[in-house]
């Protein structure tokens, strides 16, 4: 696969995990949706009592993908990298070379940019656990090929790409700006609504 570094590993029936210095148990986990999802998506992050990774550096999410469900929308970031290991079940992964089965002991890394760009979906029966790696930039920009929208991060701001401004759109009376800033610090108002 194009930049797509795609190994598989011997690791049969991986019931536990080891990070860092601790040692954690897949039976120790418990696995929750997130409030609000569509149906298609169902992925469920794993967390549990005294479970913790401490990484400043990168993000570790212990991820269940039931049986049909998608993970994410198709996407691919900016600032970030993604290392996804299979533990258990298998699931079927989109990028841009198309499509490929996951088996339980896959190890896939999703570089940034488009090249990156990944989905994941369990046509199976059983559902699926991996763990994604990820790195944690201050600030990141998660793109959607197949409905044109951008996420700020951490800010969270969703927006359509093809809804662009110019860059002094809103600027062009920078005296109000100024005197409204100017009021608020005498008084304590919000400048921006």
């Amino acid at each position: 696969m194009r930049n797509l570094i795609n190994l598989f590993v011997a690791l049969p029936r991986v019931r536990f995990f080891l990070l860092v210095s601790k040692f954690y148990k897949l039976s120790d986990l418990t696995f929750d949706s997130s409030p609000g999802c569509e149906p298609s998506y169902r992925l469920q992050t794993g967390h549990g009592e005294n479970i913790k990774f401490p990484s400043r550096q990168f993000l570790i999410l212990p991820r269940l993908l039931p049986p049909g469900a998608f993970s994410f929308p198709y996407h691919y970031h900016l600032h970030s990298e993604e290392l996804f290991i299979v533990v258990k079940g298998c699931a079927t992964l989109r990028t841009p070379d198309g499509f490929q089965e996951l088996p339980e002991g896959s190890v896939v890394f999703f570089e940034k940019g488009p090249a990156g760009a990944h989905q994941l979906r369990n046509e199976g029966a059983e559902p699926c656990i991996y763990l994604d790696f990820r790195t944690t930039p201050e600030s990141d920009v998660c793109v959607y090929p197949d409905s044109g929208k951008v996420l700020l991060m951490p800010e969270g701001g969703i927006y359509l790409k093809n809804q662009s401004v110019g860059y002094f759109e809103g600027e062009e009376s920078p005296l109000s700006h100024w005197e409204r800033a100017k009021r608020h610090n005498k008084t304590g108002e919000k400048t921006a609504e």
